[in-house]
């Protein structure tokens, strides 16, 4: 689980901007949406995060920095070289030259030298904090300037598990050597990072667990919205069946109205049907409602979370979904049974309404100033937040800002 994010010169986002999720121990939890983070600390951390403010006031550009973080821990090697980054730098002359920094703290397995996975589980975790720094200039490409791995215990100082300079020089800890890597990272290159390069030209590595953290965050956005099209939604659910029969078994118990989804060989390719109550035949895919489409595509990035204990990032959830399947979806993320590994959703959403279903810990505002910048606050950060109050009235009231402006 992510504990504390930190933004920097990423879009809008132009000065620092830290979402800290961290939860004081006096915080009651009479539902079990705080998870405890697992090293010793008894500190938590909401299983929620949930962004609200205005049209284009930053809430996807937080998604896109985790969005862009996985990308960038994972495929980053498979660019050309000298090629950008695929994000913007704030859009002012001082941004265009200045450095892109984001740093995220989380936890996971404490010892990750151990590169069998299988091994792991069960295995007690331990936090840790990863920072990169980069420039996206114009005529330059895209360049790292570091990138640094921290274990932080919960009592002590951190100590570095790797340090990438400016130079490109790699420095490791004695239990992480790389020293039968030089070849690899003698083809570091600057637009592309440590872990992804180890990873297409390596195999296994001494910090391959760090990886598979980093792709345990399925999202549904990056440059935009990924809208799944129909034959590769179609394809993922052939591949994956096991996805397929969690779908099947939460459509039947939701009101939507479906009994199951099927996938049917015809002439045409493969091709989705859904069996409705009532009904005496099965309807395409493209004969459902636009809320029932959006569903069955974005599933999976939030099943999948849930499966391994991962960071699920879904852009504007309530967009095309029906409002009564929102609760349903958060309370997944609460539900031990459904949420085992303590998997973590970070969302964005216009719907007011869903502030009823939130504690004010899971609850985030984005707003811009005149100049542009956005500011991201906690209604956590907002004095005299009682937790009885009715945070749908009062955010529609503006009593916490990030609301449109007309007029």
């Amino acid at each position: 689980m992510i504990h504390r994010l930190e933004i920097e010169n990423f879009y809008s986002i132009r000065e620092t901007q830290v979402i800290d999720l961290r939860i004081g121990a006096k915080v009651p939890d009479e539902e079990g949406r705080f998870a405890t983070v697992n090293d010793g600390s008894g500190e938590r951390v909401p299983k929620t995060v949930a962004l609200f403010g205005a049209n284009a006031s930053g809430k996807s550009n937080v998604l896109k920095a985790l969005a862009f973080l996985r990308w960038f821990l994972v495929d980053s090697v498979k660019e050309a070289p000298g090629a950008m980054f695929p994000y913007l730098p704030f859009a002012d002359t001082k941004g265009a030259s200045a450095t892109t920094r984001i740093k995220v703290d989380f936890d996971w397995f404490h010892d990750l030298s151990n590169t069998n996975l299988r091994e792991m589980e069960g295995q007690p975790y331990g936090r840790y904090s990863y920072e990169v720094s980069l420039h996206n200039i114009v005529g330059e490409g895209g360049k790292v300037l570091s990138e640094v791995l921290r274990s932080q215990p919960a009592t002590g100082k951190s100590k570095k598990i790797f340090e990438r300079t400016p130079s490109g020089k790699v420095q490791t800890n004695v239990k992480f050597s790389m020293k039968k890597f030089s070849q690899i990272l003698a083809k570091l290159r600057m637009n592309a990072s440590l872990t992804s390069t180890l990873a297409q030209f390596a195999g296994d590595f001494p910090i391959s667990l760090f990886l598979v953290w980093a792709k345990r965050i399925p999202s549904d956005i990056f440059l935009d919205r990924i809208d799944l099209p129909d034959a590769s939604m179609v394809q993922y659910y052939a591949a994956n069946p096991k996805i397929m029969v969690h779908l099947n078994e939460v459509i039947h118990r939701v009101d939507l109205g479906l009994h199951s989804m099927s996938l049917i060989q015809l002439p045409s390719g493969l091709e989705a049907m859904f069996a409705h109550n009532g009904l005496d035949r099965p309807l395409a895919f493209q004969q459902e409602s636009e809320g029932t489409k959006n569903f069955i595509k974005v599933f999976p990035f939030i099943k999948e979370a849930l499966i391994v204990g991962g960071i699920a990032v879904i852009d504007e959830l309530d967009s095309t979904i029906h409002p009564a399947l929102l609760p349903e979806i958060l309370r997944w993320f609460h539900d031990p049974k459904e949420n085992p590994h303590n998997a973590q959703l970070w969302m964005s959403g216009h719907s007011a309404s869903l502030l009823e279903e939130l504690k004010k810990e899971e609850i985030f505002f984005t707003e811009k100033d005149q100049q542009g910048c956005t500011k991201i606050y906690g209604l956590s950060d907002i004095e005299s937040v009682r937790r009885s109050d009715n945070f749908y009235q009062k955010y529609l009231g503006g009593v916490y800002g990030a609301v449109p402006r007309i007029g």
